[in-house]
């Protein structure tokens, strides 16, 4: 910033002012050329400064240096709005400032530097609007960096909104094998035996062991029953680390899977590690004392278990289990030769039904009243949760949980749910499960 008077000038980086009193002639002379000098040059060139919440982006200009210029007197501060009275007086955004009042609007304290940002009309110490917008990082915690065209570049969740440098993305910074959010620097999640990471809000009410896992299944099977769709037989369900449910996915000789399957309707014999007790956190926040024992699969019906893989938490366990049901339920029912997408599309509106029954209405069987036309026992049907109210952070994963359902990508899950959710919205679901039943695909 250059400060010019007609009795002052300003030198040594713009901060050093010298008042003219008594002078010689060497001196005014001096005085003269630097008057004339800073009146004749142009105004630096505009530059850009970051802003934040896009991943690249240019923002407000910094403004020109403010010029200093001598004071007819005549002329009313902006800031304190008094006369400038004879003396230095600063000319910028449109307006004449005392130099002590044009002020940051963040920290109120006189702009002295050459340059300075502007956001919405005010003006700011550089580094206090870097402070105040200048993106963090929410894995390690610094000021996301600019990239070579001096812009702010970083990636987002596009559902949690996390910000992070885009060289995380690289680095081994470990995902929530649930929430998918990245581990901040300061917070330790915890390693399951199989590798796989979870933070402790999804820790928190994470399904670790199979006699868990039964109570869940008690309460879908409620959710089930209040939809007019009892499954009769008793299917047992069994928590399992990946790798036994990697292997029951060999063994099985039909079933349409996602690439990481964690969820398994069986229909084949075999041996299944199960997990028998809830493990504990040891040393350096990993899983330790998995205990585990083999459980033969016997066919008595068309599904001999259902498979869960452990470690997640209860909203996301409720809704692959509920997704797994629905493959046993119309397996056990007769509903033959179904193509990937009509099965797996109604599969996944059975589990964000159940979600949505349990963030929303709080219950996992009171949303049947809301979803099947045909119901007749609706109105009998409780409207308590079992397990409570939940906690924000639980709503917040259950609509998550929900939007990766609506947002698949892929023509079975992703194709088939948006297709099976027209067809139950408009003909209600038992009337588009009997359609399935007769035709093999979706009412239109």
């Amino acid at each position: 910033m250059g400060f010019q008077s007609s009795g002052a000038i300003m030198m040594e980086a713009g901060m050093k002012v010298i008042h003219q009193t008594t002078r010689d002639l060497e001196e005014d002379e001096q005085l003269a050329r630097a008057l004339q000098e800073s009146l004749n040059t142009d105004s630096p060139p505009r530059q850009n400064v970051p802003v934040e919440n896009v991943p690249s982006e240019r923002v407000p200009v910094r403004e020109p240096p403010p010029l200093l210029f001598p004071s007819s007197g005549s002329r009313t501060c902006a800031g304190c709005n008094n006369r400038i009275g004879h003396g230095r007086f600063l000319s910028c955004m449109d307006s004449v400032w005392h130099p002590q009042c044009f002020r940051c609007f963040a920290c109120n304290k006189p702009i002295s530097e050459y340059e300075f940002a502007m956001h919405e009309d005010q003006p700011y110490h550089k580094s206090c609007y870097k402070d105040f917008f200048h993106p963090k990082c929410d894995v390690c915690k610094n000021f996301i960096p600019t990239n070579r065209n001096g812009l702010i570049e970083y990636r987002a969740h596009p559902f949690w909104m996390q910000k992070y440098c885009p060289s995380h993305e690289d680095d081994g910074t470990p995902r929530c094998c649930s929430c998918e959010r990245m581990e901040p620097m300061d917070v330790k999640y915890i390693t399951l035996d199989d590798g796989r990471k979870l933070c402790l809000e999804c820790l928190n009410s994470s399904i670790m062991d199979t006699p868990e896992c039964q109570h869940l299944y008690m309460d879908i099977q409620e959710f089930f029953e209040g939809l007019n769709m009892k499954v009769e037989q008793q299917v047992p369900i069994l928590l399992v680390e990946r790798q036994a449910l990697n292997e029951a996915l060999e063994a099985e000789k039909n079933g349409h899977h996602l690439p990481e399957t964690r969820g398994l309707c069986l229909s084949e014999e075999q041996i299944v590690r199960t997990i028998l007790r809830r493990p504990i956190i040891g040393p350096g926040n990993r899983i330790i004392d998995m205990i585990t024992a083999p459980y033969k699969l016997e066919r008595r019906c068309e599904v001999t278990a259902i498979l869960i893989l452990y470690g997640l938490p209860r909203l996301q366990t409720g809704s692959i289990l509920a997704h797994e049901m629905m493959h046993a339920y119309l397996r056990l029912k007769g509903f033959r030769s179904l193509s990937p997408q009509v099965e797996e599309g109604i599969c996944q509106v059975l589990s964000h039904m159940w979600l949505e029954s349990e963030i929303i209405f709080g219950s996992s069987v009171n949303v049947a009243s809301t979803s099947v036309a045909s119901s007749s026992s609706s109105s009998s049907i409780p409207t308590t949760s079992k397990k409570g109210a939940k906690t924000e952070f639980e709503k917040k994963l259950g609509a998550f949980i929900k939007h990766q359902i609506e947002t698949d990508s892929s023509e079975a899950y992703g194709d088939g749910f948006r297709a099976a959710i027209r067809a139950v919205d408009r003909y209600g679901l038992r009337s588009t499960l009997n359609h399935m039943k007769m035709t093999g695909s979706f009412p239109y």
